[in-house]
């Protein structure tokens, strides 16, 4: 199976006025395997770090060709405050065998929350063209109480919201919920509700999160600099 078969982002021309995915075609098998991975893979692995006091954001790898799953990870400042998920998921699969290792122009990346400037820059280095994401930026700082994504795109980089080239020479970011919502209603209803389903899911880590994250001492171990 080809990745133009599954219309992924070098097979996808979009106005660059379009928020990506709204002008794609979805392809419904993708959008399902996206789901799946964040519902069985990405989500279980989060949860055992959020009790350690780690953010609820995960990652996955998966290969073009047949959407099989190359590696998921999730969040781990607790460790380190760069340990984000995306880097995580990198970190972790550049630490197996090499022989292991698939080209990134193979690879489709996962992140369950749209990247912050440190992720979206470590997708570049490592050479992918693509990312998709569930939550979106604002989803970050409206549902889940983490706003440092827009704030560092203003302050540093002075983008507005939505202002970064989620089009560009590098990479494409696609929104699943831009997907699931030009899907045809016979897929979309069904996208919806599970999608609705992962979002209770990511309110109950994100209620967990906040109730345990360090309080600001740097001496406590769930202390995150920008928790």
């Amino acid at each position: 199976m080809s990745s133009i078969a599954l219309g992924l982002p070098r097979s996808i021309v979009m106005a660059s006025d379009q928020r990506p995915g709204q002008k794609a075609t979805p392809n419904p098998q993708l959008i399902h395997r996206l789901l799946e991975v964040m519902e069985h893979e990405i989500v279980p692995l989060t949860a055992r770090e959020v009790v350690k006091g780690n953010k609820l954001f995960g990652a996955a790898m998966l290969n073009k060709h047949d959407l099989s799953t190359i590696i998921a990870d999730t969040n781990q400042e607790t460790l380190n405050p760069l340990f984000h998920a995306e880097v995580q998921t990198i970190n972790h699969y550049y630490a197996s065998p090499r022989e292991q290792h698939v080209a990134p122009s193979d690879v489709l990346f996962l992140a369950t929350h749209e990247p912050c400037p440190l992720c979206s820059s470590a997708i570049t280095w490592a050479g992918f063209d693509n990312f998709y994401y569930f939550f979106s930026h604002e989803d970050s700082r409206d549902s889940f109480k983490i706003g440092h994504d827009l704030n560092i795109l203003k302050e540093v980089f002075k983008h507005e919201p939505g202002g970064y080239a989620r089009e560009n020479s590098y990479w494409t970011g696609y929104g699943i919920c831009d997907l699931i919502e030009n899907c045809a209603p016979s897929d979309r209803t069904a996208f919806e509700q599970r999608a609705s389903a992962l979002r209770d899911t990511y309110q109950q880590l994100s209620d967990l999160y906040q109730q345990g994250k360090g309080k600001g001492q740097s001496d406590d171990p769930a202390f995150i600099p920008l928790g």
